[in-house]
C-alpha cells in the first residue's frame, strides 16, 4: 500500500501542519490502496508564500529557459510513465489499458503541446497604435478532479510553467496518487523552487484556503457546477 502522506512545497516533501490521515479507496476492489494527509489553510499559506516568492525570479526567465525546463519535465515524465499509469489504474479502478495507453499519454500530449506553442509564440504583438505585452500573472491555483486526474493536471501546470507562472496543486483527494508521481516528476526535472506545489486535501478547506487566498493571482478549476460556483464567488471576493 502506498504511504503518500507529505506535500510537496518549496521544492521539498514536508510533513502537514496537522497531519489529517485519509484512506485512498481503489474502486474496482473496494479496498484501501493509499494513505494520504489532507491539508489545512496553513498549508495552503506555506505553498502559497513559496509560490508568491519564486515569482519573481520565475517571472523574468527567458522563453529559451522555459523552453529547456519543458524539455525536462518531458523527459521526466517519459521515465515516469509506467509508475503514473498504475498509479491511475489504483486510483481510478481504471483498465490498465485505458491508464495506460489513454490517461497517462493525455498527460505527456499536454506537456508536449506546450513545449511545441511556447517554441514560436508571440509574447508581444502589434494592435493598431498599440503594442501589447503577454506576461505570467502570478501564483494560479489549481483545483484539479478524479475522473481524469493527470490530464487535468499536466493541462494546468504545462502552460503555466510556459509563461512563467509559480503554482499551488490541489488534486482530487480520491484519486491523488497520479499527482503525487507528477510532482516527484517536475521535482526531477529541476522545476526551480517554489514554482511548482502540491497539496492534498478536500474541497470545503484547502480548495476554499486557496481560492480566498489574497496572493493566488488565479484559479482554474475543474469539477463539478457546485464547487465551481464557489471557487467563483471566493475568487471574486478575494479580488475585490
Amino acid at each position: 500500500m502506498r504511504n503518500y502522506t507529505q506535500f510537496y512545497i518549496n521544492g521539498q516533501w514536508v510533513d502537514p501542519v496537522t497531519p489529517h490521515e485519509f484512506d485512498v479507496i481503489n474502486p474496482a476492489t473496494e479496498e484501501v490502496c493509499a494513505k494520504i494527509s489532507l491539508g489545512s489553510e496553513a498549508d495552503v499559506n506555506k505553498a502559497v508564500a513559496a509560490a508568491k516568492a519564486a515569482f519573481e525570479t520565475f517571472s523574468r526567465t527567458s522563453r529559451q529557459e522555459r523552453i529547456e525546463l519543458l524539455e525536462s519535465c518531458v523527459a521526466s515524465y517519459k521515465k515516469h510513465y509506467m509508475d503514473i499509469a498504475n498509479a491511475i489504474r489504483e486510483e481510478m479502478g481504471a483498465p490498465q489499458s485505458l491508464a495506460s495507453t489513454a490517461q497517462a499519454y493525455c498527460g505527456q500530449g499536454h506537456l508536449e503541446e506546450a513545449l511545441r506553442v511556447l517554441r514560436t509564440f508571440e509574447f508581444e504583438e502589434e494592435l493598431g497604435k498599440h503594442r501589447i505585452f503577454k506576461e505570467p500573472i502570478g501564483v494560479c491555483g489549481l483545483i484539479t478532479p478524479w475522473n481524469w486526474p493527470v490530464n487535468q493536471i499536466s493541462c494546468k501546470v504545462a502552460p503555466a510553467l510556459a509563461v512563467g507562472c509559480t503554482m499551488v496543486l490541489k488534486p482530487s483527494e480520491v484519486a491523488p496518487l497520479s499527482a503525487y508521481i507528477f510532482a516527484q516528476v517536475m521535482h526531477e526535472a529541476g522545476v526551480p523552487a517554489g514554482v511548482f506545489n502540491m497539496i492534498n486535501g478536500d474541497g470545503p478547506t484547502v480548495g476554499t484556503a486557496l481560492s480566498k487566498h489574497p496572493d493566488v493571482s488565479m484559479m482554474s478549476f475543474t469539477g463539478s457546477t457546485r464547487a465551481g460556483a464557489r471557487v467563483a464567488r471566493y475568487r471574486a471576493r478575494s479580488s475585490a
